[in-house]
């Protein structure tokens, strides 16, 4: 989690120090493409308060309302998030942009906005660098894709997409910006402004869908519950597992329950022994299985 919050804050420092500065560029210069920048700046930083809001909340200790804790805070904001880059970065970029090309405007001298574009992509490069250095660290040797689809902590991938996209969109813009200006075809400009807009409701769908599929409750890999039903095999009481259910409560807490054959023969009291053994032996061996329900069958 330290590693996520640190990533996070380089991505919010980032997008504070360049968010203000293209709206300017964009208002004097009358480049709707800058405007649609500073939008994806404005919402890339509120993006960053809210994951940082719900690690917080995440960590909250449990009560007698949510017995199991806090947890699934995170997937809920890391969802709103990708809510917010589809209709607030997306959507009005797209807006802006189609705006542009159905009453275009020539840019005023652009040389602020190139400014801007450079110094914007040195902060977004550089917090894209130390946020893939931190996922890398969780990568266990797993290629990028898998990694993405088997990690259970949002807020670690999260920042990655979201400064890919936008070191994408500068690198657009650029691109486009300067080849609107060169030739006098301001529709360019507001070309650049959609595309800026089709990349981030990319985003926000792959996004949306690792985070949905956490808040609703996703469980342990198979190759773990195969693990772990072997573990539970082991003691002399068991005849053998017959189903594993669970699910992530957060990147860092699973909630686990068993239901077990034991031997005809034992008492109540030496059932109760036994699954006093396997929930040590299986919180022992997974530090990340916080509760352990084993029912007898």
């Amino acid at each position: 989690m330290a590693n996520n919050r640190k990533s996070i804050y380089s991505a919010l420092a980032a997008n504070l120090l360049i968010a203000l500065t293209k709206f300017i560029a964009g208002a004097f210069t009358n480049s709707s493409s800058m405007i649609s920048e500073g939008i994806h700046s404005t919402v890339d930083t509120t993006n960053q308060l809210l994951l940082l809001y719900g690690l917080k909340r995440s960590k909250k200790p449990a009560d007698e309302y949510h017995p199991f804790g806090y947890g699934k805070e995170l997937y809920f904001w890391s969802f709103v998030v990708s809510i917010l880059i589809f209709g607030l970065g997306g959507a009005l970029s797209i807006y802006q942009g189609i705006l542009h090309i159905l009453e275009p405007e020539v840019m005023k001298d652009p040389f602020w906005n190139y400014i801007v574009l450079v110094l914007s992509l040195i902060f977004e490069g550089t917090s894209l660098f130390i946020a893939v250095k931190e996922f890398n660290k969780t990568r266990n040797g797993l290629k990028w894709w898998d990694a993405i689809i088997k990690s259970k902590d949002p807020a670690s991938f999260l920042v990655v997409f979201e400064d890919g996209a936008a070191v994408a969109g500068l690198i657009v813009v650029m691109v486009l910006m300067g080849i609107s200006d060169t030739f006098q075809i301001p529709e360019l400009d507001g070309l650049a402004s959609i595309f800026v807009g089709l990349i981030l409701v990319f985003v926000s769908f792959i996004l949306a869908r690792e985070s949905r599929s956490l808040l609703m409750g996703e469980g342990i890999a198979p190759e773990t519950r195969e693990k772990i039903a072997k573990l539970a095999e082991k003691d002399v009481a068991v005849v053998r597992t017959k189903n594993i259910l669970s699910t992530y409560q957060s990147p860092e807490e699973v909630v686990l329950m068993l239901i077990i054959d034991f031997e005809e023969h034992l008492n109540t009291e030496e059932i109760t022994e036994a699954i006093k053994r396997i929930r040590e032996n299986i919180k022992r061996e997974f530090p990340l299985v916080h509760f352990v329900i084993i029912q007898p069958e």
